[in-house]
């Protein structure tokens, strides 16, 4: 008799036997297998469980090591300027980076926390054919280039996950999850996320913005018609929908309203020649009894008639000194010679203050998936994207959560969309928004039609996309006064020696750090922008240079770094172009530099101008 030993494996759910179980017990199979601890459940309805402990909660394998990740300072990566990709360096305020999002968002920290007021996320939608994140608790920025393949000879990106991973869902919420949570970290107070979603996740998304941002700040479940036609390939139902959830940071955020529209502004009018102009009318008459609201029952005269006027069953809107302030400020209306029964109360057009949004968003409205290729295909000149989202879905997310001078974040900034959408609603609204766009240099494949046309990586077609649009806006009208610009950093290695733990590299390492700080390889220029976006300065402050000493000044932060040699007037001489309450001065180790900082720490001390307006920092 034959032995053989037996498969420990985890049983697939796409064998038969796994099949039928799952046909009998769906509640059995999560993530792509069999939870077999559901199974013992199903089949033995009646055991006794230590339920004593049991609490309402959400996790899957590797959830620990998500929030880990998410807490981790970034120590191994910077943002390089890249002045050639970018458009009118010197003067936009708008940001384009090319990088892993989460080690971006690490990177963003200081600087933009609470200042970002809008967040708009399209991730991949995890229908088994997105590029997924797969980020290492050990090492982020060594895996974002193993899977943008920036360390790999073929340069393709090859990374999907399919539905038969049994980490499918798993993998992911963990790429998810950390990048919702730095995220949150930017947000103003009364700041706002919307996440484009679709099915395959829209259920665990809501979970895990419920744990991040909480329950009470969800906000609404938009459904956008994303198309008109259903699609008869469907097995079951055609999908012709997308979710946006829409959560706020803090309470801090009430109230919400989107621009009025040529339908909305047709139901006012002035048939009484009101000199302060069209206006619509509400009823008078409020829907609880006398009985209910006796302290709103009153008799009410119209002025035309001259009668008295009371309802017999129900109270007025309005007490009785509000009725009062309405009558002297003419805001009644009794028909146009007094027929009406009950008086309606006059709202102003000009006194709207925009409309409350809707849950529900047709594509008449915003558009659909197909008007959007249709219209970035004309813009580009061929098709180089796919699935790209409406320039009217954004904008009109841009105008109900923003105001003038936002800053609006997209972390999965694809083609581009959000981008456009900004300088759109800046021309409409001669408004000053700008934008940071972050987005993974994925790698293009040479058979499509984009990498035909000369791109190579996503980033290429959004910086492009970026431009065209700019200039088409201006092409339309010369005059238009809007930021079209944008400044591109790309994600790169930090230009700090890093100490390595192999003892063979000791001796080296220790002749590097003894002539510099800084690698061989990096610019002064890059050092100082590592410098100052770690102490907090926005990526749109551009430095001062006088020799070798950066100046970056910006909203309330001030820093300078001195990366040439200095002497005992250094502090004098910054004084002079100081311009903040305080600011931090970083100095480079220098030969013969030990004698010269103790000297500038003295002068500290013993000037109280100095030690009230200076911070020295070395490195």
């Amino acid at each position: 008799m034959s032995q053989t030993r037996p498969d420990l494996t985890t049983p697939n759910f796409r064998t038969e036997a796994a099949q039928k179980l799952a046909q009998l017990f769906p509640e059995i199979v999560a993530d792509g297998q069999i939870d077999f601890d559901a199974l013992q459940e199903a089949l033995t309805p009646d055991i006794e469980l230590a339920g004593g402990n049991e609490k309402y909660e959400f996790t899957w394998r590797g959830k620990r090591d998500a929030k880990r990740i998410a807490d981790m300072p970034t120590d191994k990566t910077t943002l390089v300027a890249d002045k050639e990709k970018s458009k009118n360096w010197d003067t936009t305020q708008n940001v384009y980076v090319e990088g892993d999002n989460l080690e971006v968002l690490r990177l963003l920290q200081k600087a933009y926390f609470n200042q970002i007021k809008l967040i708009y996320l399209d991730p991949p939608y995890n229908t088994g054919h997105d590029f997924v994140y797969h980020d290492d608790f050990h090492d982020s920025y060594e895996n974002y280039l193993r899977q943008t393949n920036q360390i790999d000879d073929n340069g393709m990106v090859t990374t999907t996950n399919k539905e038969t991973n049994g980490r499918f869902h798993t993998d992911w919420l963990n790429m998810m999850y950390p990048r919702l949570k730095l995220a949150r970290n930017l947000l103003t107070d009364d700041g706002i996320i919307f996440i484009s979603i679709d099915d395959n996740e829209l259920y665990n998304l809501r979970i895990i913005m419920n744990e991040i941002f909480g329950e009470i700040n969800f906000l609404a479940d938009i459904t956008w018609e994303k198309r008109f036609t259903r699609s008869n390939n469907a097995r079951t139902f055609s999908s012709v929908i997308d979710h946006i959830l829409v959560y706020r940071k803090t309470m801090s955020l009430s109230h919400l309203r989107e621009p009025r529209n040529e339908k909305s502004d047709s139901i006012y009018t002035n048939p009484d020649n009101d000199p302060r102009g069209v206006w619509t009318s509400v009823s008078y008459v409020n829907p609880a009894t006398i009985a209910d609201r006796p302290n709103l029952v009153y008799p009410l005269t119209n002025p035309i008639t001259g009668k008295s006027v009371t309802h017999p069953t129900n109270a007025w809107k309005y007490s009785k000194e509000t009725y009062q302030t309405h009558v002297a400020n003419n805001q009644l209306y009794w028909g146009k010679n007094g027929e009406n029964t009950y008086p309606r109360l006059k709202k102003f057009l000009s006194e709207s203050n925009g409309m409350v949004p809707t849950n529900l968003w047709n594509y008449k409205e915003v558009g659909t998936t197909d008007s959007a290729s249709k219209d970035l295909n004309a813009l580009m000149n061929g098709k180089v994207f796919d699935f790209p989202k409406p320039v009217k879905l954004i904008e009109k997310i841009v105008s109900i959560a923003t105001n003038d001078d936002d800053i609006i974040l997209d972390l999965f900034s694809g083609s581009g969309t959000t981008a456009e959408a900004v300088m759109q609603q800046n021309k409409t609204n001669n408004s000053n928004r700008s934008f940071i766009m972050v987005q993974t240099p994925e790698k293009l494949k040479k058979d499509t039609v984009a990498y035909k046309k000369g791109f190579r990586t996503i980033a290429d077609i959004a910086e492009k996309r970026i431009d065209l649009a700019g200039k088409r806006m201006l092409d339309k009208e010369p005059n238009l006064q809007i930021d079209i610009g944008f400044k591109v950093f790309s994600l790169r290695k930090s230009t700090l020696n890093k100490w390595s733990e192999i003892p063979s590299l000791f001796e080296k390492q220790l002749e590097l750090l003894s002539i510099s700080p800084f690698t061989e390889e990096s610019t002064e220029e890059e050092q100082a922008y590592e410098i100052a976006i770690k102490l907090g300065i926005p990526l749109n402050v551009i430095p001062e240079v006088i020799e070798s000493t950066y100046h970056f000044n910006a909203k309330g932060k001030e820093v300078f770094v001195v990366l040439g040699n200095y002497d005992d007037s250094l502090l004098s001489t910054l004084e002079a172009q100081r311009s903040s309450q305080f600011a931090t001065v970083v100095l480079k180790e220098f030969a013969r530099g030990s004698e010269t900082k103790f000297n500038l720490r003295e002068q500290l001390k013993q000037n109280n101008d100095l030690r009230n307006h200076f911070r020295l920092k070395t490195k």
